[in-house]
Formats: C-alpha cells, structure tokens, sequence
C-alpha cells in the first residue's frame, strides 16, 4: 500500500514509523527538511520537503498512484486543502484529516465533507480523543492509564502496585485458582523502568506498574483485588479551558450523575467563552498555579484535578500543587514522553499523552481489514492490538497454549460471538473470534504475521 503522511511532528512521525513497519510504501511531506531528514534517517520512509498542499510537491510525493494520504500537519486549513488537491488533481481513494478547531468540527456542518464538496473520508479531532481520554481516566480514578477495546467488552488498566496490594509476592499462576471466575489478565508489568510480558511464575512486586485487561463487568472485583478502591468522582477541578477543558466539563454537565465541576483559566477572552459555553459550571479567571485560586475553587475538597493547559510543565506543576493542597487524584496532560517517567516521582496519578491518543485514534480509522484498534503504551514502547482472526491465520483452530507466541506477547481477551469469555490455556481460537493482544514492540512485526494481516491488513 502507497501512503503519503503530510506532516512530520511527532504524530506524522509516529504514524510513519507504524506503516513503514508494516511493510507499506511511506513517503512523509513536511515544509521543515529537518523534520524530514529526521524520518527518513530513523525510519524505512521516503520524505519530500515542501508545502503538502502544493500539487507539484505532492507530485514529487507519488499522489498519482497513492493508496492513501494523511494530512496531520499543524494548520487545519493546509490539512483541508491537501485532501482538495489529493481528490481533484489526483484521485487518491483515501484521505484522513487531522482538524483541531471546533468550528470544523460542529455536526451541523458534517456535510462540509462529502466528496462534492470538501473531500475528507476521516476526520480525526486530537482535542476529542484527549477529552475522550480524560474522561475514561476520571471513571477509573484508580488507573494510571485506561483503553476500552472489544466495543467497551474489556477494558486495559495501568495500576501501580502499593506495599498493601493483597497480592504482592503472589505468582500471577495463582491468581487462577484463588480468583477462578475473575476475567482478567496481566499482560503487562513495567519494573524498575522496563517493561515486559510476564510469565505465569512470576510474582508482582510493589512498586510495579501492571497493565491488565478486564472484562468490563470485573473491573470493580479486579480493583478490589489489586488493592484500588473505586472512590465516586463528585467533586472536579480542570485547569485550562480551553477546548479540552470545555468540552470534559460540558461532557460532565451531560452526566446524570451530578459531578460538580469548577474551571480554571488564565486567559481572559477564553475563560468568558468558556462561561458563556458552560450553564452549571463555575468559571474562574486566573492561573492554576495560584495557591490561592486554588483554594477559592475548593481543591482540598475535590475528588480530582484535571491538568489540561497547552503547557506540560504547567500541567505538572498544577497536578503537584493540587496534591500539595489536599486533592487525592491528579490528571495532567503531557505532551513529551520523556516527561512521563516524572510522573510518578512528583506524584501524578495519572497523564495523558495526545500524541499517542491521536496516533491510536487515525490507525483505528485508516485500517480496514482485520486489525480494528491499536494502543501504543509508554513511549511506544508496547502496543495492544485489537484484531480479528482469519481462517488463513496460523492462530485459527488452536488453543492458546498451543500457539508459539514470542515471549514478549501475551493474549489479553478474546470475544466469541459478541461476547467476552474467560481465558484459559485451553480456549481455543477460531476463524472470525476477536482477540486482543499485548505486544512488546519488538514483537509487534511476528504478531502481525501471526495474524497474517499482510494478507488482508487494508
């Protein structure tokens, strides 16, 4: 498959570095050569410097016979306008669209889209899929990280383990036959700073970060069981009104159970519009770094702060400051991966990465065959891949113990039928099942090719 990827940021670069990985023909557009120089030294990806949506640039770029082209960069104009070309001088079958400003993205104007007019087949919102995130990690307050896959079916947790974890030193063999109804699997566990699939003799520690995916009617007994209280949100402070701001606390207005919601926002024009947006919410003028602002919103009786400026050091100071102040869970939003090993040292319970969120979000859209969701953990360090079973996969027909998995791979759930069933060695995988898959990314490349989605990926 041909693709081109216009932008080359983090998000473009992240999205090449997944298709070029999958064998496909990847060229990456982008005004700034050293962006470009960037992808094509570190990955298997061809780069044209220009504008995206010059015609003759993406000319250079192979449109004539592309399969696919991606417009993720900065301006949403230049995104809308590289579609235009890509379209009517072109004919590229497929084109996705990275928009940010809520304007484009109002429902009544969703006709703005149609072929005759302004040609996007996918329109990904990085502020709607963050505003989705925060609003998961608020419902599963206990959770460092949270992703639902198998249409809500299970849910991946990140839970730090502390010292009164009922199940500290116990091998995760065990937990089989102590918990023998519990559908839930540890998948993941991140020690000491590296992460790795667990083998069932090994024991958890605390201190460890462990991944685990639920189904979603044990998620409460699976908190329970690793030591985490489900506390009831009723109380939230966000730091930031700006669009994922607005629209966490408008999606919290819509909630039929009352949260009460307080907003913090430096910027004046933006805190009034936030006002003029939000009926129940209070809206307070001023930073989130004032101690004092602090106070007057309530934080010490707060249930959460939310961290959602433009700002990562802002996000993170805020979050220690409300902990500092009394409030028990804080949620920052952090754009650089490398500040998220910080996380835990300052006490920040939980963050969330747009970058990784966005990519998940465009590779969820853009991939029409077998594989149906992907989410990339830490600094891309691992993926969960959501994938349907074909009857060419050397998967289909066997059981789970039988597969030779690569040791950094570990099946999370399987749905048969629509429904989400225990796992067990002795389970067995068939043709047109749903599985979810925990995957190093050194061994992203053998899963693939264990579900034959070379064959029929696109």
């Amino acid at each position: 498959m041909k693709v081109i990827i216009c932008g080359a940021g983090q998000v473009g670069w992240q999205i090449a570095r997944h298709l070029s990985g999958e064998r496909n023909d990847v060229t990456v557009v982008d005004s700034n050569p050293d962006l470009v120089r960037r992808a094509t030294d570190t990955l298997d990806v061809q780069g044209i410097a220009g504008f995206a949506s010059y015609p003759d640039v993406l000319e250079k770029a192979g449109a004539r016979d592309a399969d696919m082209i991606i417009a993720a960069t900065y301006s949403d104009e230049v995104n809308m306008v590289t579609c235009q070309v890509a379209h009517s001088v072109f004919a590229i079958p497929r084109k996705v669209a990275r928009l940010r400003a809520q304007s484009y993205l109002t429902a009544i104007y969703s006709d703005l889209y149609r072929r005759d007019h302004m040609p996007i087949d996918v329109v990904i919102s990085p502020e709607k899929e963050v505003a989705e995130a925060a609003q998961q990690r608020l419902e599963a307050p206990a959770a460092f990280d949270t992703e639902r896959f198998l249409d809500g079916g299970a849910h991946l947790l990140g839970l730090t383990i502390e010292a009164d974890c009922p199940i500290v030193n116990t091998p995760l063999r065990q937990l089989s036959d102590l918990f023998s109804t519990l559908r839930a699997v540890v998948v993941g566990i991140r020690r000491d700073g590296t992460l790795f699939a667990p083998e069932p003799r090994d024991q958890i520690f605390a201190g460890d970060s462990c991944y685990i995916i639920s189904h979603k009617d044990d998620i409460h007994r699976t908190l329970e069981i690793f030591g985490k209280s489900q506390k009831k949100q009723e109380r939230v402070v966000i730091i930031g009104g700006g669009n994922v701001g607005l629209a966490v606390a408008s999606a919290l207005e819509k909630r039929t159970d009352r949260i009460r919601a307080k907003v913090i926002e430096r910027d004046r024009p933006r805190a009034e519009r936030a006002a003029d947006a939000l009926e129940r919410t209070i809206v307070l003028h001023g930073d989130g770094l004032d101690a004092g602002l602090l106070t007057e919103a309530g934080i010490e009786r707060a249930d959460a702060v939310l961290c959602v400026t433009a700002d990562d050091k802002t996000n993170m100071l805020a979050a220690v400051r409300a902990k500092a102040a009394g409030c028990p869970y804080a949620i920052a939003l952090v754009n650089d991966p490398t500040l998220i090993p910080l996380m835990e040292p300052l006490g920040v319970d939980a963050f969330i990465n747009p970058r990784a969120t966005t990519v998940s979000s465009i590779l969820r859209h853009i991939r029409h065959g077998r594989v149906r969701s992907v989410y990339s953990i830490g600094d891309a360090e691992a993926e969960v891949i959501e994938a349907e079973v074909l009857s060419t996969s050397s998967l289909a027909g066997k059981q789970i113990r039988e597969i030779d998995f690569p040791e950094g791979v570990l099946v999370g759930a399987v749905c048969k039928d629509d429904k989400v069933v225990k796992l067990t060695g002795e389970l067995r995988i068939e043709d047109g099942d749903r599985v979810v898959i925990f995957a190093l990314s050194k061994d992203v490349a053998q899963v693939e090719k264990l579900l034959q989605v070379s064959i029929d990926f696109f």
